[in-house]
């Protein structure tokens, strides 16, 4: 396991902060509006008063949303989010954005770049001391994969909205369909604040302690496999879907119906937290195992991601394949 940089900055947010609510996010959103319309009066008034043109104040700390539509049958959301998405929120490309491009042994989805992630991130707008919400079509299984890329770049106050999309519909919240232009932002993202697994760390890890499988329970048995070459899963590996950290409506579960699910497939987390993550977790290509992190961090706990998870796994024929429902 690859500890990377161990050190997150601090105020990273945990427990409820890691969530808001549609009703939540909307009074925010409004307040700010209501502050930003205030200092633009007050800089005009400057203005005339004969104050200095260059000096321009910082632009304050503010929440910046973005739209994470992306799934595996439909993996170009721009379409989606121009036909609806909350007010003001900004595009976030999966595949181009949060993941780079390699060879099928690296997996379907490898870690973005610092560099590029930087890029992007200010092409969002984002700047330092702003807060992130993060949503997407429906269970955040794809806007967690924000809420891990950004929190591995050092990226402190990053939350999900919960119940997606459809949670702010279901509240009754507006619409928009117009994409918005921020004005480029200045952060500057570097990876590495997390834990991971590599390829070769993820099979002694499934030995060792806890690797989990964050994929239905028919690829994990090896019974379907409709995109990578090889069915089955790591041996040792337990399986955990992601889907059963949500209730029928996207909103996460409790934290305690949450370290519930863990316990069933020996994860405990009532304990003092170790030294170094115990729990590994993988999917298909990374994407959905960051959803089972965040599930994990509500719950109290941390773990490793593995980024290529099956995908890059199955694209190793030397490596060794079980099937089943039992690790």
């Amino acid at each position: 396991m690859s500890e990377r940089n161990d050190a997150p900055e601090p105020g990273y947010p945990s427990g409820a902060e890691l969530l808001i609510t549609p009703e939540a996010l909307s009074a925010r959103l409004a307040a700010e509006a209501g502050e930003a319309t205030e200092a633009a009066a007050a800089e005009a008034a400057d203005d005339l008063a004969g104050g200095e043109q260059g000096a321009r104040r910082a632009p304050a700390p503010r929440t910046r949303v973005l739209d994470v539509r992306w799934s595996l049958a439909n993996p170009a959301g721009h379409a989606d989010y121009l036909a609806g998405h909350i007010p003001g929120a900004v595009y976030v490309d999966l595949e181009s954005e949060l993941s780079d491009v390699g060879p099928a042994t690296a997996g379907r989805h490898p870690l973005p770049g610092g560099a590029a992630l930087t890029d992007s991130a200010r092409r969002w707008g984002l700047n330092p001391g702003d807060t992130v919400v993060a949503y997407d079509g429906g269970g955040n299984f794809a806007a967690a994969r924000l809420w891990w890329v950004l929190r591995d770049a050092g990226f402190a106050n990053v939350a999900l909205l919960d119940g997606a999309l459809a949670g702010w519909i279901a509240a009754g919240l507006p619409l928009e369909q117009s994409a918005p232009a921020p004005t480029p932002g200045t952060v500057r993202l570097r990876p590495g604040h997390s834990p991971t697994l590599s390829l070769e760390a993820a099979g002694r890890f499934a030995q060792e302690h806890a690797l989990l499988d964050a994929r239905a329970p028919e690829r994990f048995a090896g019974e379907s496999e409709p995109i990578d070459p090889v069915a089955g899963h790591i041996p040792g590996a337990r399986n955990l879907p992601t889907s059963g950290n949500v209730d029928a409506h996207g909103r996460f579960l409790s934290p305690r119906e949450l370290r519930d699910r863990f316990a069933g497939v020996g994860v405990s987390l009532d304990g003092e937290p170790a030294a170094s993550p115990r729990v590994g977790i993988y999917c298909g290509s990374g994407i959905t195992a960051s959803h089972a992190l965040f599930a994990l961090a509500l719950a109290g706990g941390e773990g490793a991601l593995f980024p290529g998870s099956w995908s890059q796994w199955s694209n190793h024929p030397e490596l060794p394949v079980e099937t089943g429902h039992t690790p």
